[in-house]
């Protein structure tokens, strides 16, 4: 590791962008998130490496520097960060006990991995929010799905729950509404963390970014709208209806959890607005997300540039936000198609003004499969609104026949 590189990057009130080229900085993860990221650094003429399975996931195919191997296994983790300056991480899913050991060796390690192994657990990240008394879903935390049952039978569980696999659940996934006997079915295997059903009237979130002098920043609060086939996010839209009271709490609250972790890095917190006007955390992910999308389009700083500032400790903009409104929409594969993938109609949504289209490289579809996003910006609620309709009227991602 190039110990005074980052030393005299650090401590140096004027940095020189000559020594940031130098430095080697690692991501575990070459999904989408890495493939966004990656399109940042070019323009920093940063020295990104990736790690992931597979040389056919979306990173590989704009970044030459990937590496094939699991983030998830200690030796690989440990063999792909030992030549690094900085690591971090683009999914949460990844070998801790690897990161930690980096972590002694010199490694600059963002988020740190004490903050990962708490937020990727969804019952550790719950009781962190229990003892620190921010308010957040009743919840109890189960061995399985014999258990559920169990608590059922004897009436310590009542319907209606949501259950959450502790590890491993990303959009949409790991997640089971159960709202009646009927849908036991649906009950998933592993430990678990089971919540109250909220009565919900929104869902909200927002990104916070903290760099390592502990300077904060924040992204505009985004308002989410769900798609109930596989409770995967449609699309945001932002600013949002609540008001400044709420929206004020909830900018708070992300402050309060970022500094309560002592985080490095951004962080997506997720909220419900519960139909008694109440704010309350859902979850978190220390990484970009998918609320942030947006920002590649809409305002002066992506999230990924946000990302970008904190790895390096370099300065963050005390404003983030834009004028007018701004939609994101996930791009998925259409139902009942599965195989090599073909998108429909992007010609038409290419001509359509200020809607930008950001295709993740898959080139296999599947239901609901995240295959891109598209960007909307306008001037007035009804302008982008209009538009996403136009959008999800024209473009559809089916497979080949």
């Amino acid at each position: 590791m190039k110990v005074g590189i980052i030393n005299t990057f650090m401590n140096q009130k004027t940095r020189d962008i000559k020594d940031i080229q130098k430095l080697k900085i690692g991501v575990l993860g070459g999904g989408q998130l890495g493939r966004m990221l990656a399109q940042e650094a070019v323009g920093w003429n940063l020295q990104l490496s990736f790690l992931d399975k597979s040389a056919d996931f979306p990173v590989p195919k704009v970044h030459p520097n990937f590496e094939e191997g699991d983030f998830t296994d200690y030796d690989s983790v440990l063999k792909f960060g030992s030549d690094k300056d900085i690591l971090t991480i683009e999914i949460e899913n990844v070998n801790t006990e690897a990161l930690h050991k980096l972590e002694e060796q010199g490694v600059l390690v963002y988020p740190q991995p004490k903050v990962i192994q708490t937020i990727k657990d969804k019952g550790l990240q719950k009781q962190f929010y229990a003892e620190e008394g921010i308010r957040t879903a009743p919840f109890i935390l189960v061995s399985g799905k014999k258990e559920i049952l169990t608590k059922l039978d004897e009436g310590t569980l009542s319907y209606p729950f949501i259950q959450k696999t502790r590890t491993a659940g990303y959009d949409g996934k790991g997640v089971a509404v159960i709202k009646d006997e009927q849908q036991l079915t649906k009950l998933l295997e592993g430990p678990s963390v089971i919540e109250d059903l909220i009565d919900i009237d929104k869902e909200l979130a927002i990104i916070v970014a903290r760099n390592q002098a502990g300077q904060m920043t924040q992204l505009p609060l985004t308002e989410m709208v769900f798609d109930e086939r596989g409770n995967l996010l449609d699309y945001l839209i932002t600013p949002s209806t609540i008001t400044d009271e709420q929206s004020t709490q909830c900018s708070l609250l992300a402050t309060e959890i970022i500094s309560k972790l002592d985080m490095v890095g951004i962080l997506a917190v997720e909220f419900f607005l519960d139909k008694s006007g109440q704010i309350i955390v859902n979850e978190v992910a220390p990484r970009p997300h998918n609320s942030g999308h947006h920002t590649i389009d809409a305002g002066p700083n992506s999230q990924y540039d946000l990302h970008l500032r904190t790895l390096l400790n370099m300065a963050l903009p005390a404003e983030t936000g834009h004028g007018g409104y701004a939609l994101m929409c996930n791009v998925v594969g259409e139902p009942g198609h599965t195989g090599e993938a073909i998108y429909e109609g992007l010609a038409q949504v290419y001509a359509l003004p200020q809607v930008y289209v950001h295709l993740y490289g898959k080139s296999i579809t599947k239901p609901l499969r995240k295959m891109g996003h598209v960007n909307i910006v306008g001037d007035t609620k009804e302008e982008v609104l209009e538009k996403l309709q136009k959008v999800k009227s024209l473009l559809k991602v089916k497979a080949t026949i």
